[in-house]
């Protein structure tokens, strides 16, 4: 059974690095003593080692021990092997260059689905949705694909911002773009504001945390989710209302294949001598 803790950020204002998730981190790794961190995402192109280093410090007050993936001469070994694992945040890009170059994404996804419990902030919540599409960072890296874990059958936009009617900033805002993303895109968006997290639990998906998240669906009016509602039940409901879908149930039992014209036999014409043939053709 999946179990899964997906984060907008790894620190809030006024507190430091994993601060306001250690007491439920206590609970989510209550049975870990030593947990795989991926620092692929590098914030501010800092070290796998300096990285590694600030997540110890932050589990160490949990009395949890941290090893980087990168320290294993097999890390996909390392994931098999994992009694925890968390991927902190940083540039989403490179985080899956890195998790696709050493051929980790079907293997991360595996184990988490199997039960090994995950921790994700930012980038590492980024890739627990269907694609990347909806990151906020730049593209610094070209991963094979932007399809990622699919862990929740949505996107995530983490670090969401309203739009501040004071502002005199005349690009675009988060919602805007999030609206770009749906006239090429279908799947639901998660816009998870700070200190806000979605508990995954096999396949039921609440919204923790003090803040609402804003919920974006092709073709309808962004609207918001209170805590503690059961985002499962929004996308489920999202799937079945989905038109094209309900079209499609109606008309499947009516489809028939056909042969495509160009495909089909034809009589065939044997011309022994063609020129009396191409006289009447000119005439």
């Amino acid at each position: 059974m999946k179990q899964l803790l997906i984060a907008s950020t790894s620190t809030v204002h006024g507190s430091g690095f994993l601060d306001y998730l250690l007491e439920v981190l206590k609970i989510h790794f209550k049975t870990v003593d030593t947990i795989l961190f991926i620092p692929y995402a590098r914030p501010g192109g800092r070290s796998h080692e300096e990285y590694t280093k600030l997540v110890q410090n932050a589990f160490s007050k949990i009395d949890k021990t941290v090893k980087g993936i990168h320290e294993y001469d097999n890390p996909k070994d390392a994931l098999k092997s994992a009694q925890g694992i968390f991927s902190g945040g940083g540039n989403t890009f490179v985080l899956v260059d890195q998790l696709y170059k050493n051929d980790l994404m079907g293997e991360l996804k595996t184990v988490i689905e199997s039960g090994t419990p995950y921790l994700g902030t930012s980038a590492g919540s980024n890739i627990c949705g269907l694609t990347i599409g909806t990151s906020n960072d730049m593209p610094i890296a070209y991963p094979k694909s932007f399809k990622t874990l699919g862990l929740v059958p949505f996107n995530i936009n983490p670090h969401y911002l309203d739009p501040n009617p004071g502002s005199t900033h005349m690009g675009e805002t988060r919602e805007t773009r999030i609206q770009e993303f749906h006239h090429f895109n279908s799947q639901p968006v998660i816009g998870l504001r700070e200190g806000s997290y979605l508990e995954v639990t096999g396949s039921k998906i609440i919204l923790k945390g003090a803040l609402n998240a804003r919920i974006f669906e092709k073709h309808k009016v962004p609207y918001e989710l209170s805590p503690e509602a059961d985002v499962s039940d929004l996308v489920r409901q999202s799937q079945s209302a989905s038109p094209v879908k309900q079209l499609a149930k109606k008309v499947k039992h009516l489809y028939r294949p056909v042969t495509p014209i160009y495909k089909r036999s034809k009589p065939k014409t044997i011309i022994n001598n063609p020129l009396p043939f191409c006289i009447r053709l000119l005439n």
